[in-house]
């Protein structure tokens, strides 16, 4: 059958899990009709009507294939051949041991892939309910910001109640507006990351009374009240807002993103700073810089008065405020089988941040697996998951079945999850000595088990595309 006569896959959902979804689909022949609620209807998130839109951070984290599990996951995406791994490599920024990349450019790039591909037709508008039953195969990636109507008409079909968090904004910064006479630019420990110098975030310091009378605005400051529909809405704890880490312990912060660990001071080196804020550079250009883990569901008059507490930053003047966002996601291993089909109406598959994922690069990954999924499916075969060793196979495992449910009564336990090494299968056995053959001790051991995992999965990763979703002399983007 020609990719004429195929009926085309539907998308529902042009974040970076659809367009990513789309692109695996198409790349293979398979013609996809790509939905996209905006521009005619908006959220409280997005700024532009660009597909791939970054709306929280402009960092996909670490790109450590050797030591991090997220950078495992970035190696096996660019084997299979991933859009969104292939426009963010193309559009990077410095951001020491992270991809960083121009959010703006970024978003561009996914659209242009994507509405030139003539195999992908991209329709704006809502889609209100289930989709139509002659729509045979489809995915369903709305991500965190689905549309209220669509989510109950999933909530209806599943007869589950999503459980939701939410999912909050850091500021923007001009650059140009920050006293360098105060900050100065060092990585954290000099790492240099793709792109990269070893120095590319901007520290503020603080002593310890600056620190004390900072952490205690956040803790008085005013936020936003939530609305009623959200008021038993927890938070997934790696993407806290930082009045609400602040109100948890006087420390908090201080061992969570403003620690002064691998920080030295290049006005004055003598002093160890008692806590550090760092920024991190959000375009190409170096014109703006967003302030790392500062995500606030705070008022905008009190976050411009408080974060102007900060040393180097009482001028700042900001090209974004914080802001919140209502995140939801599913039961996913009680309702999706193991290639994320919905398993009441498996005509339905799910992917990205509404399966229970978290971050940027897993959804991304989740809208790819569905794609090769969905692909497979109708070229009239049939694909396994990738090895539970792997990255994708990891987090497919506890999306899919890698999670216990409480058998206590209570809300249920699964919660959004960042690809992690807890989530691979162990190794066979620990590591004890180094290739030299000294004894390793310590953390020495831990480095070590982490790097035979990401190699052990990178291997695999290598063994299932070869397999199953190479495509010869043909570039992601």
């Amino acid at each position: 059958m020609t990719s004429s006569q195929m009926r085309p896959v539907h998308i529902i959902g042009g974040g970076l899990a659809g367009c990513e979804a789309a692109w695996q689909l198409a790349r293979r022949g398979v013609p996809v009709v790509l939905h996209e609620m905006r521009p005619t209807r908006g959220t409280d998130a997005h700024k532009s009507e660009d597909l791939a839109e970054l709306v929280c951070s402009n960092s996909f984290r670490s790109d450590d294939s050797s030591n991090n599990a997220v950078g495992v996951l970035h190696a096996e995406m660019r084997r299979l051949g991933s859009l969104i791994m292939a426009c963010a490599d193309r559009h990077q920024i410095p951001a020491g041991g992270a991809l960083a990349v121009d959010r703006e450019a970024f978003a561009a790039a996914v659209t242009a892939a994507i509405t030139s591909h003539p195999l992908i037709t991209l329709e704006r508008g809502e889609i209100t309910g289930l989709p139509p039953e002659d729509w045979d195969n489809v995915i369903i990636a709305t991500g965190p910001l689905t549309s209220p109507a669509l989510a109950e008409a999933i909530r209806a079909r599943t007869d589950e109640s999503a459980l939701a968090f939410f999912d909050a904004i850091a500021p923007i910064i001009h650059f140009d507006s920050i006293d360098m006479d105060v900050c100065w630019f060092q990585s954290r420990y000099d790492k240099v990351g793709p792109g990269g110098t070893g120095a590319d975030y901007i520290n503020c310091p603080m002593d310890k009374a600056q620190y004390e009378a900072f952490v205690a605005a956040l803790i008085e400051s005013d936020t936003v009240p939530f609305r009623d529909f959200e008021a038993a809405t927890p938070y997934f704890d790696g993407c806290l807002p930082i009045e609400v880490m602040a109100a948890r312990g006087p420390e908090t912060l201080r061992h969570g993103p403003m620690k002064p660990m691998g920080l030295t001071n290049a006005h004055n080196p003598t002093v160890k700073p008692y806590a550090v804020v760092q920024l991190r550079q959000d375009n190409a250009l170096g014109t703006l810089y967003n302030m790392v883990g500062f995500q606030t569901k705070t008022r905008h008059a009190e976050q411009v008065r408080i974060f102007r507490m900060i040393p180097g930053l009482e001028k700042a003047e900001f090209a974004r405020l914080g802001g919140l966002h209502r995140n939801t996601y599913l039961n996913s291993p009680k309702l999706l089988d193991r290639t994320l089909r919905l398993k009441a109406e498996p005509r339905l598959r799910f992917a990205g941040q509404i399966t229970g994922c978290e971050g940027y690069v897993e959804s991304s990954a989740m809208g790819l697996m569905a794609g090769l999924f969905a692909s497979a499916e109708r070229l009239g075969g049939v694909m396994e998951p990738p090895p539970a060793t792997t990255a994708h196979g990891a987090l497919l495992n506890h999306i899919t079945g890698g999670h216990i449910e409480t058998v206590e009564a209570g809300p249920r336990s699964f919660q959004p999850m960042n690809i992690n090494f807890g989530l691979f299968p162990p190794l066979h056995a620990n590591p004890t000595r180094d290739a030299d053959g000294n004894r390793l001790r310590g953390t020495q051991k831990t480095v070590a088990k982490k790097q035979l995992m990401a190699a052990r999965a990178l291997a695999e990763m290598d063994g299932f595309a070869r397999a199953h979703v190479d495509l010869a002399g043909e570039e992601a983007a």
